[in-house]
């Protein structure tokens, strides 16, 4: 039999992912590996675009399409299973959204699959062989160290483009429960780790010299997390090919020398950190305690990182409901302030089957609910819900406003400069330099979207002058590197 596996995207912000690195889509690679023998499996993916899918599944060279997909893309997700009906095509749906969504996502799909899929997608494949393919699967959280599950498929590419890093994972779930993430949902509350030996043997094998590690939480939120993690480090460190990488982490890294340490001689020369918010009443209304407990202690935390020669990229969130236009702009300030790399601000968006979804949906403040239409809101780049102290208006223009300042000014090499000031390391200024020239070209790539959504261009404003300011004195000073 012949499987496609399929990564539909969001078409309102189609091309905007393909400015920045082409990350793999990993949970189709992890199933593709599991395909029992005999099978022969391809992969679609979408961030390459959208023009060719319909044409590649037409050509009658599939006999089972698996679509994964996030909310965003589930409008799209529905739209490929409906081609594939046209062409006499089964098809099945999981990942995040058919998880949270199955009844929703049922009548668009031959099969749902609910929840991990490792364990129980070779039986799907067997099944749509056998012609007996059930309506619903449900899975189960998988023990990776038990039967060297989440493996991904390293050397399969897309037939539709060719990928600029590889992606592993090491471990899955995250016991942090942010009122706003899924992962907690999807992946569980405890971090499941694969074994160390399968981890290295399959890094070894990923095929390009950059890898993203994609853990939600590397470092974990104690002890015997990191005590894990460092183990890993070592083993990579000692049989690993030589590999530069970035993965994301808690803040609570930043206070564990011997980590950050083992981490930079492993090849790591960047954390995405998730700050979220400077506001401690946000952060406790997030239900992010590792942050609350810490935030008088970032900067200190994010100097740990630079004098381990790791950069920080800093994820922040607006959009709480202690936030106010003006929050924008304060938030970017202080990043840059503090020494933040690489600063990504995002709409704070409710996705289905989070505790924030259900509130703001009970609380009648969603205001992109034309599904699955509306699904294609759902791109961290845009509010879809009623904020507090604001319209969604509002926080949209102010995001648009800081993406216009970023675009316009010449920062980004002045940027690696400092990085390189702070964490003494060439390798690591290289990689904040590319970062920030892919995040610079998405964000000119998203102005075009916005002016025309907002039939407006900003005017230059106190608020916008405050952020230009602070890139001048703040992203291209080197005298504030960390001794």
């Amino acid at each position: 039999m012949r499987v496609a596996l399929v990564n539909p995207i969001s078409r309102r912000s189609e091309g905007y992912h393909t400015l920045g690195s082409l990350i793999p889509q990993l949970g189709l690679q992890v199933l593709a590996q599991l395909v029992p023998p005999g099978h022969q499996v391809e992969l679609i993916d979408e961030v390459f675009g959208t023009a060719p899918t319909e044409t590649l599944l037409a050509q009658g060279r599939y006999d089972l399409v698996g679509v994964t997909g996030y909310s965003s893309g589930a409008t799209r997700a529905y739209e490929i299973a409906a081609a594939c009906r046209r062409h006499g095509l089964p098809t099945i749906m999981g990942g995040p959204h058919a998880s949270a969504c199955p009844d929703e996502a049922a009548p668009h799909f031959d099969s749902v699959a609910i929840g991990e899929c490792d364990e129980i997608w070779p039986q799907i494949v067997d099944d749509a062989a056998a012609g007996r393919l059930q309506p619903r699967y449900h899975g189960r959280l998988s023990n990776l160290d038990d039967k060297g599950l989440g493996r991904a498929s390293q050397l399969l590419r897309p037939i539709n483009g060719q990928y600029d890093v590889s992606a592993i994972q090491t471990s899955r779930g995250c016991p942090v429960g942010c009122e706003y993430c899924s992962v907690t949902l999807y992946n569980g509350p405890e971090i499941r780790r694969r074994r160390i030996a399968d981890i290295v043997d399959e890094w070894n094998q990923t095929p390009k010299k950059f890898i993203f590690v994609v853990d939600d939480n590397f470092f974990g939120v104690g002890p015997k997390h990191a005590e894990w993690a460092k183990e890993l480090l070592r083993a990579i460190i000692k049989h690993g090919q030589r590999r530069l990488w970035f993965s994301q982490t808690t803040i609570n890294m930043g206070d564990d020398p011997e980590g950050l340490r083992l981490a930079y001689k492993a090849g790591c020369r960047g954390m995405l950190v998730g700050f979220e918010t400077f506001n401690a009443r946000a952060l406790k209304a997030y239900h992010k305690g590792i942050n609350r407990n810490n935030l008088a202690r970032y900067q200190e935390l994010v100097n740990g990182f630079h004098r381990a020669g790791i950069s920080v990229f800093g994820g922040f969130i607006i959009g709480a409901d202690e936030d106010t236009p003006e929050t924008v702009a304060d938030t970017a300030v202080q990043a840059v302030r503090m020494g933040v790399d690489i600063i990504q601000i995002t709409n704070l968006t409710p996705l289905p089957g989070t505790r924030m979804y259900d509130r703001f949906k009970a609380e009648g403040r969603l205001v992109a609910m034309s599904y699955p239409e509306d699904w294609e809101r759902y791109t961290f780049t845009e509010t879809v819900y009623r904020p507090a102290q604001m319209t969604a208006r509002e926080l949209d223009e102010a995001i648009f406003e800081l993406r216009y300042a970023a675009a316009r000014q010449s920062w980004v090499v002045k940027r690696a400069i400092r990085t390189f000031f702070r964490t003494r390391s060439l390798t690591t200024a290289l990689f904040v330099l590319g970062m920030n020239r892919g995040w610079k070209r998405m964000a000119k790539s998203q102005v075009p979207v916005d002016a025309q959504r907002y039939g407006l261009v900003p005017q230059p404003s106190a608020r916008m002058q405050r952020v230009l300011d602070s890139f001048r004195m703040h992203f291209w000073s080197p005298a504030s590197a960390v001794p």
